[in-house]
């Protein structure tokens, strides 16, 4: 029987591509453009086109700065040692989501915070706030990352009534979720600063690279530093002026001192030049990868749904939960569909986390999403006719499973 309905799917639809979780928007134009920037330019480091990327970028999310650098993980590692170097926290206690990336979490581990991982919400798999009030009134943290999972948000409301209440900064990472708005307001300007990823198969792609979105003005000068070396070079002219009158540096020196423990996070012009194309297809984009996801929910009505409330939804992949994951897998896998697990499911049931932390408790929400969850392909790329071919395949085969609600 199951062969005979996967033939007849398959007659149905003419099913012969992959489905793919991910789709290179690379076009061929932008490639020509590339072209031309290198028949044109013999040094291609960074210099005015990144600056200029930056600069529509921040107009883009809404933000007064922006950092190019060469990952969103290299966004994540520079923030957390700008936040030290800038001495922007009351403590080194911070709070990350368990349903989050290892580049997200791993940097605050590096760099020596204690780190406390927060439960998820049942709704949108970001921060439980029930759970982290409970962490801010026994630790105290000075910072509360925050992860945009798959194009959704945190319930920044409450949030931002707990950021007053215990005085702590916050962090986004908005690497899953490029385009995002609640109430007109774009993810990823909702703290202190943001991360955002430009990797093959993410929203826009720079082939490899990522962003830092701020309004601070310390913040982002002290980040110029630290993506290179350490120096003041990029800094604004009275951020440089000012450390090098506090250090007595002469104009000799000037540019080979070093303020700030740096890394070297620089990505080129080369990379500018193609983000800058790709950001004129973001609105498009994340027009259709919010289409994409409501027609999902249309076809998956009996299969629990991510919900956030937002104004404009960029969706990064269609997240549901099955009892028989691995076998869903497998047979989407032989229909040329594929799935993965839901991001990391519980950072806290990773080797790395408990090879280094096995004493922390266990978070039941984290733990359902890592054991049941994974999630479906979005993009814009896929219509409706591949949606429905995709929901007519995970509907005969997966077996939903839901949160246990108190």
């Amino acid at each position: 029987m199951l062969l005979n309905v996967s033939e007849n799917l398959t007659k149905k639809f003419k099913i012969m591509k992959i489905y793919k979780l991910a789709h290179n928007t690379i076009e061929n134009k932008d490639w020509d453009v590339l072209i031309d920037f290198l028949k044109k330019r013999s040094y291609p480091n960074q210099a005015k086109v990144t600056r200029k990327f930056e600069k529509k970028f921040s107009y883009f999310l809404g933000s007064k700065e922006s950092i190019f650098v060469n990952s969103g993980s290299s966004a994540n590692l520079l923030m957390a040692q700008t936040l030290l170097e800038g001495e922007f926290l009351k403590n080194k206690i911070a709070v990350l989501p368990s349903v989050s990336w290892s580049t997200t979490v791993s940097p605050y581990i590096q760099l020596g915070y204690k780190v406390i991982l927060c439960d998820c919400d049942k709704e949108h798999l970001g921060i439980s706030t029930e759970y982290l009030e409970k962490i801010c009134k026994k630790y105290n943290p000075g910072l509360l990352v925050l992860v945009n999972v798959l194009g959704h948000g945190n319930d920044y409301e409450r949030i931002i009534d707990l950021k007053r209440k215990y005085k702590f900064q916050i962090i986004e990472d908005n690497c899953e979720s490029l385009g995002s708005s609640y109430k007109s307001k774009k993810l990823g300007t909702f703290g202190l600063a943001s991360s955002h990823s430009f990797y093959f198969g993410h929203h826009i792609s720079t082939i490899e690279g990522g962003m830092i979105s701020t309004n601070d003005k310390r913040f982002y000068n002290i980040s110029l530093a630290i993506r290179s070396h350490g120096w003041a070079r990029d800094m604004q002219k009275t951020f440089r002026k000012k450390l090098e009158k506090k250090y007595k540096v002469d104009e000799f020196k000037s540019l080979y001192t070093f303020y700030y423990s740096g890394f070297n996070f620089r990505s080129t012009d080369l990379n500018a030049t193609l983000g800058i194309e790709q950001l004129k297809k973001i609105n498009k984009i994340s027009k259709t990868r919010h289409k994409n996801f409501y027609y999902y929910k249309e076809n998956l009505n009996d299969y629990w749904c991510q919900n956030s409330g937002l104004t404009l939804l960029s969706s990064f992949g269609y997240a549901t939960f099955v009892k028989n994951r691995l076998e869903v897998f497998k047979y989407l896998e032989s229909k040329k569909i594929q799935s993965r697990p839901l991001i990391c499911g519980n950072m806290g049931q990773q080797p790395f986390w408990k090879k280094n932390f096995i004493n922390q408790k266990k978070l039941p929400n984290a733990s359902f999403v890592h054991r049941y969850g994974l999630y479906l392909p979005n993009h814009a790329n896929i219509n409706k006719l591949d949606i429905d071919y995709i929901s007519k395949c995970f509907k005969f085969i997966a077996e939903p499973i839901f949160f246990n609600i108190k």
